[in-house]
C-alpha cells in the first residue's frame, strides 16, 4: 500500500516508506538515503536497524528539498541540511508574524 501511494505522489501521514521506497520516489540510489541518515540530516530516529527504518511524508519532503539544494547549488549534505533548516525556520517565523497580525 505505501509503495502504491508513494508512486502516485500521495503519501498519507500514517503511511511510511522503506529506505528503498524513499530512494525510488526521490529518484536516487538507496546509498544516497543511507548517507543522509548517517550524516544525521534525514530521519529523526535512526537508532533502529536499517531494515526497520520508516520514512514519513515529512521525511519525503525533506529528502526532496535536500536533493534539490544539493543538485542546484552543488552542495554537500551538511550545507543542504543547513539551507533546508533555515528555510523552514523562516517559514515558521513568517507564519508566527501572520498569526500575530504583524506581517501581511
Amino acid at each position: 500500500m505505501a509503495s502504491d501511494a508513494a508512486m502516485r505522489g500521495v503519501l498519507l501521514e500514517e503511511a511510511a516508506l522503506t529506505l528503498e521506497e524513499l530512494a525510488r520516489v526521490c529518484a536516487v540510489q538507496p546509498d544516497w538515503v543511507l548517507q543522509h541518515v548517517r550524516a544525521g540530516v534525514l530521519l529523526a530516529d535512526a537508532s533502529q536497524a536499517r531494515e526497520c527504518w520508516r520514512f514519513t511524508s515529512v521525511d519525503l519532503v525533506r529528502a526532496r528539498q535536500l536533493l534539490e539544494v544539493e543538485q542546484v547549488f552543488d552542495a554537500n549534505e551538511d550545507v543542504a541540511a543547513l539551507v533546508v533548516d533555515l528555510s523552514e525556520e523562516v517559514r515558521r517565523l513568517k507564519a508566527r508574524l501572520r498569526v500575530a497580525g504583524i506581517a501581511s
